[in-house]
């Protein structure tokens, strides 16, 4: 396995508020790693971070070996990492249809400005009904994105960041605020879409400690901007401490026994 994603000594400062403390992560080209930690640990700044949207103070990052430090979404997205964005909730008008053609016509270089001239290009429309149908929204081409519902429009975010067939992606959070039974159908999507088209890398942020178990090879813990546990889930799940310091002693017994279970 090859290191894909490196940051090494990492700080992040707003103002006197120090948001990252000398963080240090490898992920490599085949992992599902979960970047985990209770309300304040730092994990959406490292998210934002890790994929050049914010630069941190000190400290740097890189990506197949070329820094990318602050370089923003965009240029990313070209070197060959996505995150998913929400968009839906900031384009509400957008059909499904546009939503996924934005990142199409962004990856194959139709327009500078993505939005200005979309047009329904074969090249574009048979690379959009590739995507709607593998994420199961091939029948809501035509809806408008407000209009979906909460667990079809995490499933337009992650499918509009395959859209740009990156080699490794970053979720924050993919299935926050989704019922429980469809957050399993939104992963299983995920991991599909993931061994079809060759993305060998995933790096989540995410709460559910049942999916954190189930789907990663690594488990990442951030307290108070710190790297306090970089494990196995075989080994964080049997450490009460880490638990109790991640999701809090009220909650730890139970995710333990949870994720004993599904890594018997």
């Amino acid at each position: 396995m090859n290191m894909i994603l490196s940051a090494q000594n990492v700080s992040k400062a707003y103002g006197s508020y120090q948001a990252l403390r000398d963080v240090s992560l490898n992920v490599g080209d085949t992992e599902f790693v979960s970047i985990v930690g209770p309300n304040g640990a730092g994990k959406t700044t490292l998210v934002n971070v890790l994929t050049g949207l914010s630069k941190p103070t000190s400290g740097s990052v890189h990506f197949s070996g070329r820094s990318i430090a602050g370089i923003g979404p965009v240029r990313l997205a070209a070197l060959g990492m996505a995150r998913s964005f929400q968009l839906v909730n900031v384009f509400p008008s957008l059909s499904v249809w546009e939503s996924i053609a934005v990142a199409v016509s962004s990856r194959l270089g139709k327009a500078r400005n993505p939005f200005a001239t979309l047009f329904k290009s074969r090249q574009i429309d048979d690379e959009v009904q590739r995507v709607a149908a593998t994420f199961g929204l091939s029948q809501k081409l035509t809806t408008k994105t407000g209009e979906l519902s909460q667990g079809e429009k995490k499933l337009l975010d992650i499918a509009s960041a395959f859209a740009l067939r990156p080699r490794a992606i970053l979720m924050d959070e993919p299935t926050s605020g989704v019922a429980s039974a469809d957050k399993y159908d939104i992963m299983e999507l995920l991991v599909k879409a993931a061994r079809l088209q060759g993305v060998g890398t995933i790096i989540q942020v995410e709460h559910d400690m049942t999916l954190v178990a189930r789907y990663s090879h690594r488990i990442v813990a951030l307290q108070e901007g710190r790297v306090i546990g970089d494990m196995t889930p075989d080994a964080f799940f049997k450490d009460p401490l880490m638990l109790e310091a991640v999701i809090g002693p009220a909650h730890s017994k139970q995710a333990q026994s949870a994720g004993e279970t599904l890594l018997c």
